[in-house]
This record gives C-alpha cells, sequence and structure tokens, in this order.
C-alpha cells in the first residue's frame, strides 16, 4: 500500500492549542508560569533563584515559552524582565477548555 506525502491543513485553532501543550510539555515551564502568575514579572536572575537549574536551563525554558507566545520579554539593560502575555495566556486557557468540553467563562473553567 503506498502512502502519500501531502499536506495536512489543520484549524489555526488546533495549532495554536499544540503549540501551547508544547511548551507547556515539561514541568519547570509550568512552574515558571505559576511564578509569573503570581510574581507579575520577574528577571531571568530571580527564577534562577527559586529553582535548583542552572541558568543556562531557565533561559532555554523562557525561550520555549515565549516562542510559544506564552510570556514576553522586554529588555532591561543587561537583564530581560518576562511577563505572562495575558492575551495569549488567555487564548491558551479557553482552547484548552474548549479541547476538555469545558465552559469557560470569566477567565476561570467550569464543568458543563
Amino acid at each position: 500500500m503506498k502512502r502519500t506525502l501531502e499536506d495536512v491543513d489543520y484549524k489555526k485553532q488546533t495549532e495554536e492549542l499544540a503549540m501551547f501543550a508544547k511548551a507547556l510539555g515539561h514541568p519547570t515551564r509550568i512552574e515558571i508560569l505559576n511564578y509569573l502568575d503570581n510574581k507579575s514579572c520577574c528577571f531571568t536572575g530571580d527564577l534562577v533563584d527559586v529553582f535548583p537549574l542552572a541558568q543556562s536551563t531557565i533561559s532555554q525554558h523562557l525561550k520555549e515559552l515565549k516562542n510559544a507566545g506564552l510570556i514576553q520579554g522586554e529588555l532591561k539593560p543587561p537583564k530581560i524582565k518576562y511577563c505572562i502575555n495575558q492575551e495569549n495566556w488567555n487564548k491558551a486557557k479557553q482552547l484548552f477548555c474548549e479541547f476538555f468540553d469545558i465552559d469557560f467563562n470569566n477567565n476561570s473553567c467550569s464543568v458543563k
């Protein structure tokens, strides 16, 4: 049986959900988001003090979260200040709620 290589045309929301899920696919990234959600913003050095990981490892996790659009960074030489991208964070929560068939009301999920 021959398989053909064709591009699969996914819905934009499906691709966004997959991108967010991939970014959340590591426990450290989830903890970073929890930390940022409670602190609003912080510098990379703050996270190095909180998590028992090398600065380069923290930076890699921040890069993944930023590439997914879940956080944003503001250059404050010589540091970068990170905070949650509220628009994309709310979009991610909504997409996950829809995926798990949960009502999304006022930025919180409630089971149907």
